[in-house]
Order: structure tokens, then sequence, then C-alpha cells
């Protein structure tokens, strides 16, 4: 496993961290299974958990929280919030009302008094940056969070944040978490350059594209892995954007073969090639499928393999743009880009 600094935090994390997404119903993982998975997790390097309010409506970090009892000091423990959590409608967001609410249900959950981590899951565009950044530094002060970060912001938001944070002499996001892979390559021409000028540590997450790049999903073969089973449009090879993924699969694969790679290791190793990158979130559902996982954490691609993914997904491409998850508002409600 190897070590990274996280931003310029001091802090020292694994290149391949757990996330914890899976593990509640949405994995359908049991108390027993999430508690193998980090076990194997801690004991193949890994020193980072990811999780968060929302995955399993708080099961997830209630998992987590169990897995990791007595030896909580030994983790760099993340959570986020701002996603909804019910119908109320203030019950979400990222207002200093529902924050400094969440993250007390977050830390009782969890059974910890705080996390090392705590990550704006979405941009909310109600909010203002001064309200938020003001809430996550008195959390911050409180000993509650010892440092917080942003999750699938749109590079020039984490840029004005950066200068809200100057203008109001507040603590500053250190972290971004965006959406990374081979077959999404989009942040790498706005949002990593953004991060690597501001000094913030990144965590991406999806680096096996929700699937795609396990390995499991070939021309020919049916798809039936457990993301399938409940975003099945995003499997349809029949659409246009599906099958452009599906050939640059099959590419790919070839490339993994010639390096004596499994796609595994070509697509982690590939994210955590990027300069700006510190850490990939691998979300397992099983021990099998974390240890398939562990086995690329010490993947170092040649630059003949990495030129090879270039000339089949080109720097900066989405071949799904549509899937994006910090497109600006305007481009999806058309009514607020009418007078």
């Amino acid at each position: 496993m190897q070590y990274r600094t996280l931003g310029r935090t001091g802090v020292q994390v694994s290149s391949l961290a757990l996330g914890a997404m899976n593990f509640g119903k949405i994995g359908r993982t049991t108390q027993v299974e999430a508690t193998a998975i980090v076990d194997a997790a801690l004991e193949g390097g890994i020193n980072l958990i990811d999780t968060a309010d929302m995955y399993s409506d708080g099961e997830s970090e209630e998992l987590v929280g169990k897995a990791i009892a007595g030896r909580r000091d030994d983790i760099v423990l993340a959570t986020k919030a701002g996603m909804p959590m019910g119908d109320e409608r203030n019950h979400r967001g990222s207002s200093r009302r529902w924050l400094v609410t969440e993250l007390d249900n977050s830390l009782r959950r969890l059974g910890v008094d705080h996390v090392d981590l705590y990550q704006v899951h979405r941009w909310d565009p109600s909010t203002s940056d001064e309200e938020t950044l003001s809430a996550l530094t008195d959390l911050q002060r409180a000993g509650k969070i010892r440092y917080f970060g942003s999750s699938t912001f749109p590079a020039y938001r984490i840029v004005q944040a950066q200068w809200a944070a100057r203008e109001y002499h507040l603590s500053r996001y250190v972290t971004e978490q965006p959406s990374y892979s081979i077959l999404q390559r989009g942040i790498e021409s706005h949002v990593l350059p953004v991060t690597e000028q501001y000094g913030l540590g990144v965590l991406v997450w999806s680096p096996l594209a929700s699937g795609w790049l396990s390995g499991a999903i070939r021309e020919g073969q049916e798809i039936t892995t457990s993301r399938s089973t409940f975003m099945p449009e995003r499997f349809d090879t029949a659409t246009p954007f599906n099958r452009a993924r599906l050939d640059a699969v099959e590419q790919l694969a070839k490339v993994a073969d010639e390096a004596g790679l499994t796609m595994i290791q070509l697509a982690l190793g590939f994210v955590t090639a990027h300069p700006a990158v510190t850490s990939a979130l691998i979300g397992p559902r099983t021990p099998a499928h974390l240890h398939s996982q562990l086995a690329a954490a010490d993947t170092v691609l040649s630059a003949d393999v990495l030129d090879a993914i270039d000339a089949i997904v080109a720097p900066g491409t989405d071949l799904a743009a549509h899937e994006k998850y910090d497109t600006p508002p305007a481009l999806l409600d058309p009514s607020l880009r009418r007078r």
C-alpha cells in the first residue's frame, strides 16, 4: 500500500480508501460482513474509511461505527452530509441548522466523539458559502470535526468557496471528492487543475465506473452486476453512450491482458497515477470484492500503458457526460435559464 499526504493537512492516508456506501441495505451487507471487510481492509493497509449519513438511511454509519470500535485512533474517519434524509424539507442541504444537527446524528450512529473529515455531499445552490463555511468552522473549533471538504463540486464552486473562506476569515475546504475513472475523465479538464492550484486532497469515487471496469462487463455477456439491477438504464447497451463504454471496455481489456493486469488493477492504477489524486475510494460489497481490489494497491502503470489508455478514452473526456453530478443547475432545469 502506498501512502500520501491528504492535501496540505499533514495527514497520511492510503492510496486506496474504503468506501462504505454498500454497507447496509444498499449492498445487502450485514454487520458480520461489514466488519469482515473493515478487518481485511485495515490488514491490507487501508487507513481511511469514508461513509455518509444517507447511505442506507444511516445504517452504513452504524455498521462502520461497530466495525471500528476499539481502534478508532488508527483510522482516518470521513463522513458526509447534505443529501436528503427523509421528506422533511430542512433535513438536507448545507445550512448551519442542518449541518450542526446532522453531524450530531452521524457521531451518534458512528459511536465516536469526532470525525476526521466532514464533507458537504453536494453543492447546495440555496445556501451561501459564508453560511456553510462558518458552520463548519465552528464545528471544527468545537472539536467535533478535524477537517472539512466538498464532494462533487463544480470547479468554479471550489474556487468560489476558497475565496469565500479567505474573505470571511473562515477555515476552508481541504479536500474534494469527485467521480473519476477511465470512462469519466472530465474532471481532468477543470476540477483537478483547481484542486492542484489550491492544494486540496482528492478522494475519487467510482474508479471502477459503477462496475463497467470491474471485468464483469464484457461483450456478449449478460450484465448481472448488483448496480445494474437497480440502475438498468446505465447498462442498456442499446444506447449510444453505453455502446461507447462497452467498446472502450473491450479495448481496455486488451491493454490489461497485454500488461499482465486485471481490469481492476488497470482501472485503479490509472486513477491513482494522476498527481492530483490522493486516494481512490473502493466500495466492496463482499470480502471477495475487497481482495480483488486490494490486489491493485501496489499497481504502477507504465507510460506505455497510460498512453494506450489515452488513445482509447481521450484525456478530459466523459463517455457518459449526462451522468455527472456537478452539472450547473441551469443546464438541468429550464426554468433557471428563462426570464
